[in-house]
């Protein structure tokens, strides 16, 4: 696993650690998070958390570009 990848998977852990009762509540984590994975949670950090939720949203689209 690169180190970008494993940077995506601290992330998605993160936000469901954090935010996962407040605006992840209809999603279940993964055990092993792929890049679209991370990416399908960042809609929901958006509209249901708060500023930090979107803050790691960021992080994780930022994250996820770089692997492109």
């Amino acid at each position: 696993m690169t180190d970008q990848l494993k940077d995506i998977e601290t992330l998605y852990r993160m936000a469901f650690e954090k935010y996962g009762a407040i605006a992840l509540w209809h999603s279940r984590p993964v055990p092993n998070p792929t890049r679209d994975d991370a990416l399908a949670i960042t809609q929901s950090l958006r509209v249901e958390g708060d500023l930090e939720a979107r803050k790691l949203a960021e992080q994780i689209e930022k994250a996820c570009r770089a692997v492109d």
